[in-house]
């Protein structure tokens, strides 16, 4: 680490952070905070979809992809005495999906689904909590399954996270130190913000499947949600927490409890469902754009200093023409990826963690933070100040 820091002409230790919110081995590889943008997979594998050669999938340029709604939803809405027609007529969904051998819809079916469910419920406040306590292993898909086979809350939730583009339009981040794990969920950006309904559900099923995997009563650490909650106290007593307006939607537990093991836990299970999983990741990984493989480098490499279009390509083994070639082609050019890659990191330090100003310009690859403020005022035509005041 020593080296690196010397290639940049920057002395070890302040005012670039050492504690808090980074885990130090993170620090040790790429000087990278933990958290978003970059999904893990378990302290095994944790940047297997960050390598250059395994992109992360940006599900937003995979509009094809479809998503199977599962058939144990006909046993969910029959116990919450829900009229599947209803609701599938409301959602503008064919009135025989649940039916089907296979029930699949694309991304902009799967919210008008959820969004008929809040219908079809009349909106009822409860309904949340209602529908993530009547889904388990015998009602619920393979995700779930998989789940409940984990030995512990930190193999489920990586487990979650990885697979979540094969079963929904939702990117899952897990973000995990010493001291807590915590799970962040979004909506893709082409679809907009995620149905009310399912942000509810989401935020109190995790907790509730780990409720039921631990057969303990799970308290969380902490939970933010974007969204105001329709009878927030109702969830909060639920969940036994406040839960805190944030400008993102997450679920925090502590190290103890993430590492309770857990009563459902099955290898022979998993064994089974894990190469069908690894099957079709690997099919979606492989429609992943040009785009998204140079951005997955870029995350890599901006803290250590060395970015350029020619490291990337010696990265991705192609020559500064083909990369510029292939982005061109996919409507892009290699400053805007870099561009808006930064933006997108920038609003995240600024606005999730703690990170000053000079520590945010480092980790953008900037030498000089006057740099990175020009920058910023030019993507947003605000301060970085400004956005951060605004948190």
């Amino acid at each position: 680490m020593a080296d690196r820091w010397a290639r940049r002409g920057r002395p070890m230790g302040p005012p670039w952070p050492t504690d808090g919110p980074a885990v130090a081995d993170q620090w040790g590889r790429r000087a990278r905070p933990m958290g978003p943008p970059w999904p893990t997979d378990g302290p095994a594998v944790a940047d297997r979809w960050a390598r250059c050669g395994r992109p992360r999938i940006d599900m937003s340029d995979l509009h094809s992809q479809r998503y199977n709604v599962g058939k144990g939803w006909r046993a969910t809405l029959q116990a919450l005495d829900i009229s599947e027609q209803a609701l599938l007529r409301h959602a503008q969904l064919p009135l025989d999906l649940l039916l089907r051998k296979t029930p699949t819809v694309t991304a902009e079916e799967y919210f008008r689904f959820w969004n008929g469910l809040a219908h079809v419920s009349k909106d009822e406040p409860a309904f949340a909590l209602r529908l993530a306590q009547n889904i388990n292993a015998e009602t619920s898909d393979p995700a779930i399954i998989a789940f409940l086979s984990s030995n512990n809350l930190i193999v489920a939730l990586n487990r979650i996270a990885h697979y979540k583009p094969i079963v929904a339009p939702v990117q899952m981040t897990v973000e995990q130190n010493h001291r807590q794990t915590s799970l962040s969920f979004s909506g893709l950006s082409h679809n907009g913000a995620l149905p009310p309904l399912f942000v509810a559900f989401e935020l109190v099923f995790w907790v509730a499947l780990a409720r039921t995997a631990t057969r303990e009563p799970i308290i969380p650490e902490a939970v933010h949600c974007r969204l105001d909650l329709p009878d927030v106290g109702m969830y909060e007593r639920f969940l036994e927490r406040r839960i805190e307006r944030r400008e993102v939607n997450r679920v925090t537990f502590s190290a103890v409890d993430a590492q309770k093991p857990f009563l459902t836990a099955n290898h022979a299970m998993w064994a089974i469902l894990e190469p069908a999983f690894d099957e079709k990741m690997e099919a979606l990984t492989q429609q992943a754009s040009f785009r998204d493989r140079v951005r997955a480098c870029l995350l890599e490499m901006l803290p250590s200093g060395h970015y350029a279009m020619s490291d990337v390509s010696s990265e991705l083994a192609v020559s500064n023409r083909t990369l510029q070639r292939r982005l061109r082609l996919e409507g892009t050019t290699f400053q805007r990826v870099l561009d808006e890659l930064r933006e997108e990191l920038a609003r995240h330090y600024l606005s999730d963690t703690d990170f000053t100003s000079a520590e945010i310009s480092f980790l953008l690859g900037y030498e000089e933070p006057n740099s990175f403020f020009r920058a910023f005022r030019s993507w947003t035509g605000q301060t970085p100040e400004l956005v951060r005041a605004s948190r």
